[in-house]
C-alpha cells in the first residue's frame, strides 16, 4: 500500500519551543484522523505537508511528492480546509468556489461545472447565489469544504471541520467527510479535538503529543474489546435500584467490579445506571444472567465493552510524560550527585 503522505524524523524547533520533534510516519489511503491537544503540533504538520513552511530537519512526501522541492504540484492535487473562518463576506459561494477553481488551474467553464456539482455534494445548491456574509457557521464550513474538494485532489487535509458546529451540524459534516473518500476515492487527513468524532469517522489514527508520535494505528485497534461486561438492567417494584440490587448480589458471589475507580464510563450512554464488571470467563456471563432472572429484573444489555480513543489517548499522553518527567530526573540527580562529590572533595583538602 502506497504511503499518502510519509515523514522520516520530521523536526520543526523555533527559539523557544519545538512544534514536531523528529516525526516518522505513514498515512496510507482512507480516513485519517490527526489527535493532539493544542500545541500537539498538528497545525505545524499541516503546513509543512502544504510546502508552505520548511521543516528544521528530517523528510516530508506527499502522494509521493517531496515538500521540500515539490510545494507547488502538491497543492495542485491537495485540497485544504482551514481551521478558522477566512470567507469573503460580500461574495456568493459560487463566486468564491469557482475563483478557488480557477487558482487551482481549473479552465472557466470546468470549474463552474465543478462549483455546481461540489455545491450540490456538500448541501448548498439552493444557496449558492447568496452572499457569504449570511450564512450560518455550519453554511460556512460547507464553503470551505467544497473549495478544498472543487478541482478534484487526490488528498485533503481538514483542519477542525465541525468546528463551531451543533450535534446535528457535526453529524452532517462527519457524514460529508465520509462519502468524500467512499463515494469518490479521496483520502482524508482531518484533525479534531473531539476524539469520538475520529472513532466514528476514521479508518485510522494518529496520535502526537508535543510534537511526537504516540501512536498510529487502525480504529480497530484503539478500540479492541476489553475484559470488561457492560451490564444495564431494569427497576422494578420490589428493587427500585435494580444497578444497586444486582451490584449487592454479584459482589456476594465473588464478581470483580469495575467502573468509576479502574474504568473511565464517560461517553457510555446511562453511564450512572451501567454495572461494570471483569468478566473472568463464560461463567460470569451466566451468573449474571441468572442473578438478573433472580431479582426479577430486566435485561437491558449485557455486552463486552470497548476501549475509547479518548481513554487511549488519556493513558499514552500520562504514560509519555511521565515518560518524559523521569528521563530529564535522572540528569538532574547525576548532576546533583557530581556537585556532592565535587563538594566532598572541596572539604577533603
Amino acid at each position: 500500500m502506497t504511503a499518502v503522505i510519509a515523514t522520516e524524523a520530521l523536526s520543526m524547533r523555533f527559539p523557544r519551543v519545538t512544534a514536531l520533534d523528529r516525526l516518522t510516519l505513514d498515512i496510507g489511503p482512507g480516513v485519517t484522523g490527526l489527535v493532539g491537544s493544542n500545541g500537539a503540533g498538528k497545525s505545524t504538520l499541516i503546513k509543512i505537508l502544504l510546502g508552505l513552511s520548511p521543516a528544521t530537519e528530517g523528510r516530508a512526501a506527499v502522494l509521493g511528492l517531496d515538500v521540500a522541492t515539490r510545494g507547488a504540484a502538491i497543492r495542485e492535487r491537495v485540497g485544504y480546509m482551514p481551521e478558522h473562518d477566512c470567507l469573503p463576506p460580500d461574495v456568493s459561494a459560487t463566486e468564491f468556489v469557482v475563483h478557488m477553481a480557477r487558482m487551482s488551474g481549473l479552465p472557466p467553464t470546468a470549474a463552474r461545472e465543478r462549483t455546481a456539482d461540489t455545491l450540490r455534494h456538500v448541501g448548498l445548491y439552493e444557496e449558492r447565489y447568496r452572499p457569504i456574509g449570511g450564512y450560518s457557521t455550519g453554511m460556512k464550513q460547507r464553503v470551505k469544504l467544497a473549495q478544498a474538494l472543487v478541482h478534484d485532489p487526490q488528498l485533503v487535509l481538514l483542519d477542525e471541520p465541525t468546528n463551531g458546529l451543533d450535534p446535528v451540524g457535526r453529524d452532517e459534516m462527519l457524514g460529508l467527510i465520509r462519502r468524500i473518500h467512499t463515494d469518490f476515492g479521496i483520502s482524508v487527513l482531518v484533525t479534531s479535538h473531539l476524539l469520538g468524532e475520529l472513532e466514528r469517522t476514521c479508518d485510522h489514527v494518529v496520535v502526537i503529543d508535543g510534537g511526537t508520535l504516540l501512536r498510529s494505528s487502525s480504529t480497530s485497534d484503539f478500540t479492541q474489546t476489553t475484559a470488561t461486561l457492560a451490564v444495564e438492567v431494569t427497576d422494578s417494584d420490589t428493587h427500585p435500584d435494580g444497578t444497586a440490587a444486582l451490584r449487592g448480589i454479584l459482589t456476594d458471589a465473588g464478581v470483580t467490579l469495575v467502573g468509576h475507580d479502574g474504568i473511565d464510563t464517560e461517553g457510555l450512554p446511562g453511564a450512572g445506571h451501567i454495572l461494570l464488571i471483569e468478566a473472568a470467563g463464560e461463567d460470569t456471563y451466566d451468573l449474571v444472567r441468572d442473578s438478573v432472572a433472580g431479582l426479577g429484573l430486566g435485561l437491558v444489555r449485557m455486552e463486552q465493552r470497548r476501549h475509547h480513543i479518548a481513554e487511549v489517548f488519556r493513558t499514552e499522553q500520562h504514560a509519555s510524560r511521565q515518560g518524559g518527567a523521569q528521563g530529564t530526573a535522572a540528569p538532574a540527580a547525576a548532576t546533583a550527585g557530581a556537585d556532592q562529590q565535587k563538594g566532598s572533595g572541596r572539604d577533603e583538602h
